[in-house]
């Protein structure tokens, strides 16, 4: 059993300190000797400077003295925010660390920039000793090895003590097989290492993940927006095609006056969804920078009254109610507010028209968000309620209530397909800071929705607050 595991060990150990991974480990650390000659060679003038106008290079103690200089001139460049990103480059491709223990980009704080010069210096420091060892060791070695079989070998002073042509003919090669040997467990030792450490100094900081979080967030957001936009323009438009051209298809001999009509909204339907997929394509590929040419987005005030011709055009009945209350006009709402409410009473003439089966009711109103409980109190409380409508009198609220009667699709019955619609709203009014109720109420399927807007109003461009 032991002679056994000992057999399959010796492969296994052999592949640690031979295979491809440790092959490319040792190409790592000769690369981090050779980043470390420019330090070197720039400590080892100082040195001999020093020492009297001597060459470092000559002298023994004096190259190790340079060495000794040269680490810490590595580590002051390694505070430098690319010097990680570099190193995570290299370490990814010869290390074989995982990409996601490491961090990403440059070093932007302190604490990742000291971390990195730990990491500079300790690989450039134990990548020169490996490679001066493997510059020096294999020569040595193959001498020892032949020692034996060439006397010019044996004439020639080369090397000291054990290690020279004065060794034991018969017991060179031996030293020669361990020098080898030795040299080996070395880089693979200093390779394993450098590989075990690279997580612990060249992994994320919080302050890293922190922004790779907000990065992914920021990125999920946009997604989320234009999959809102495009179901909602897009999936609007083909629902009222579909059901204009069911609807002119089945009177297309009896009303020829409804057919022309019906055609004609599906023209205007069909222009108009291109322009806003158009725009849409557009967010996508420049970003948030909107071309001077792409179509405006839809408002309450400039496209509410087309949106409910379209939906009447295809054979539903729509009766709505607008009120705009304190605000006056549609116009005078914010601009936010105004698009997103928009596109609220669109998703939910959509869902009426793909689930619906009947007729819609619409209202829409602004109120002041104020306690109806205060407001109706008797004479002992006036002066409450008088002050609680001066209190929230600024508040103002737009309301948006749908109700009809539920299809197939729409009621108690749990939808199996669908719900991105409504869940796209109520993520649209949670940018406002409002809320999206939609379900089963007294026996009508209801949409409601809820958009604060703020303190006043404003035209067009600006008011309100996100």
């Amino acid at each position: 059993m032991r002679t056994g595991a000992w057999a399959v060990g010796i492969p296994a150990g052999l592949g640690r300190v031979l295979g491809s991974r440790a092959r490319l480990r040792w190409v790592h650390l000769i690369l981090g000797g050779a980043l470390l000659m420019p330090y070197f060679l720039l400590a080892q003038v100082f040195v001999g400077v020093l020492a009297g106008g001597v060459n470092a290079l000559a002298s023994t103690p004096l190259t190790f003295i340079a060495y000794g200089v040269s680490v810490p001139l590595a580590a002051a460049t390694g505070v430098l925010g690319l010097v990680r990103q570099m190193s995570v480059v290299a370490v990814r491709a010869l290390c074989g660390v995982p990409g996601e223990q490491l961090a990403e980009g440059p070093a932007r704080s302190w604490a990742a920039r000291a971390r990195t010069a730990a990491w500079w210096s300790l690989h450039l420091g134990i990548g020169a000793l490996v490679s001066g060892m493997s510059l020096a060791v294999p020569p040595m070695a193959v001498v020892l090895i032949l020692l034996p079989f060439l006397t010019a070998l044996r004439e020639m002073p080369v090397g000291s003590g054990w290690l020279s042509t004065a060794a034991d003919p018969y017991v060179a090669p031996f030293l020669g097989i361990g020098l080898l040997a030795v040299l080996v467990l070395c880089a693979a030792g200093a390779g394993a290492l450098l590989a075990r450490l690279a997580p612990v100094l060249l992994g994320p900081t919080p302050a890293d993940r922190l922004a790779a979080a907000e990065e992914r967030a920021a990125d999920l957001a946009v997604r989320n927006r234009l999959a809102r936009e495009l179901h909602d323009a897009v999936g609007h438009a083909l629902s009222a095609v579909t059901l204009q051209a069911v609807a002119a298809r089945r009177v297309l001999d009896s009303d020829p006056a409804f057919v022309r009509e019906a055609l004609a909204a599906i023209e205007d339907t069909t222009r108009r969804t291109v322009g806003e997929l158009d725009t849409v394509l557009g967010l996508l590929r420049d970003g948030d920078q909107a071309r001077p040419d792409a179509a405006p987005a839809p408002t309450l005030a400039a496209d509410l009254d087309g949106l409910l011709a379209r939906t009447r055009a295809a054979g539903t009945t729509v009766t709505a109610r607008q009120d705009p209350g304190p605000v006056g006009d549609w116009a005078q709402l914010p601009a936010i507010a105004s698009r997103e409410a928009y596109r609220i009473v669109q998703e939910g003439l959509s869902n009426a028209l793909r689930h619906g089966a009947g007729p819609v009711e619409l209202r829409i109103a602004v109120t002041d968000a104020r306690d109806a409980g205060d407001a109706s109190a008797g004479k002992d409380s006036a002066h409450r309620a008088h002050r609680a409508l001066r209190e929230h009198s600024a508040h103002r609220e737009l309301e948006i209530t749908m109700t009809n009667p539920p299809g197939s699709g729409e009621g108690p019955a749990p939808r199996t397909t669908g719900g991105r619609g409504l869940r796209g709203a109520a993520e649209r009014a949670a940018l406002l800071g409002g809320r999206v109720e939609a379900g089963p109420h007294e026996g009508l399927w209801r949409l409601r929705a809820v958009l604060p807007l703020g303190g006043g109003s404003g035209r067009g461009s600006g008011g309100g607050s996100r």
